[in-house]
């Protein structure tokens, strides 16, 4: 049995020696020290020593098995070096090769505009809102003066999640007025830009999702011509000294007077033609609606605890993409919303 266990200690030593991955020593691991190993095999033949040789062989037994298990620890951890060692050396990287150069990109146009818009009316005093873009129709239509029936209301015109047409996508960012008229009291100053939804054909200067800013005066003796003053000293500062408004009477259940306003056309100059055809930004207009205002209606007012008696305000909303058609002198909106880089790349 001695000779038995020495042969198993020169063999076993010698194949892990030899062994070259984690799978030969695992395989070995099994062969000589599992349940079926042959150092188990003979141990099992230790009931037939006498008992003055077992404790003798028992001990020689003891040491082949530590000896064996150390071995096989330790080339475990040579071979884990060895193949961590090939591993880096076939991933290394040669810091002397120029890295790849990283595109940064800039912000998009319609935001550039957006935030100059609003640092001008920052800086106007009016305070910057927020609100949520799916809206109940009471704050969307009814509470805004818009009837039942209005034309705006129709399924046509709005994405409406519910059959009775009670929660809809926002058609204009005007609710922002109602919620703010509620929580706050007079004077108000306040713009509320952000994504609405209407069913809209796409075309140069149309789409079913786009961007409205929305504001807000309401204070003591406010006219018309503060709305008319304050818009035309707004629109000179986004588009320049030298750009050419006009206004147009309008109506708007929510404001009365109502009016529209327009810039001459950028890429026509107001002649409704380029080179000899039918310009395709304004379609021959010669000019293009930039806003819809008016003052604020006495019912609308009286509707959100406001005094019309004491108190009168203006109101106006306007599309971003279409100021930013115009600041950038962009002639289809669906570029905007395209993401080709070539394009944005220009701004």
């Amino acid at each position: 049995m001695k000779q038995q266990l020495e042969n198993i200690r020169t063999q076993a030593l010698a194949e892990l020696a030899a062994a070259a991955t984690p799978a030969d020593l695992e395989e070995l691991r099994v062969k000589w020290l599992g349940k079926k190993g042959e150092l188990t095999a003979v141990l099992k033949m230790m009931g037939k020593l006498t008992a003055e040789e077992r404790p003798v062989m028992g001990q020689l037994a003891n040491a082949v098995r530590a000896e064996i298990e150390q071995t096989l620890e330790a080339r475990k951890t040579a071979i884990h070096s060895a193949v961590l060692e090939a591993k880096l050396a076939s991933e290394a990287v040669d810091v002397t090769i120029p890295g790849n150069a990283v595109t940064l990109g800039h912000q998009h146009p319609m935001n550039m505009v957006l935030d100059q818009i609003k640092e001008i009316f920052v800086g106007l005093g009016y305070q910057v809102v927020d609100g949520p873009e799916v809206e109940l129709a009471s704050y969307n239509f009814t509470r805004l003066n818009i009837e039942e029936g209005h034309p705006s209301r129709d399924r046509s015109d709005t994405f409406y999640f519910t059959d009775d047409d009670s929660v809809l996508l926002r058609t204009q960012t005007s609710p922002m007025q109602i919620r703010f008229m509620e929580n706050n009291k007079p004077p108000l100053c306040m713009l509320a830009p952000g994504r609405v939804f209407r069913k809209d054909e796409a075309d140069a200067t149309h789409s079913p999702m786009f961007h409205q800013i929305e504001g807000l005066v309401v204070d003591e003796h406010i006219t018309m011509g503060d709305l008319k003053g304050a818009l035309v000293a707004i629109m000179k500062k986004i588009y320049g000294e030298d750009s050419v408004m006009r206004f147009r009477p309008h109506h708007f259940p929510f404001t009365e007077p109502s009016c529209e306003m327009d810039m001459q056309c950028h890429k026509c100059h107001g002649t409704g033609e380029v080179d000899g055809a039918v310009c395709s930004t304004c379609h021959g207009e010669g000019w293009i609606e930039l806003l819809g205002a008016g003052m604020v209606h006495p019912e609308v007012l009286r509707g959100c605890g406001i005094d019309p008696d004491k108190y009168s305000g203006f109101a106006f909303g306007m599309g971003l993409e279409r100021m930013a058609m115009g600041r950038m002198r962009i002639n289809d909106l669906r570029l905007i919303f395209d993401n080709d880089v070539r394009f944005l790349n220009q701004f």
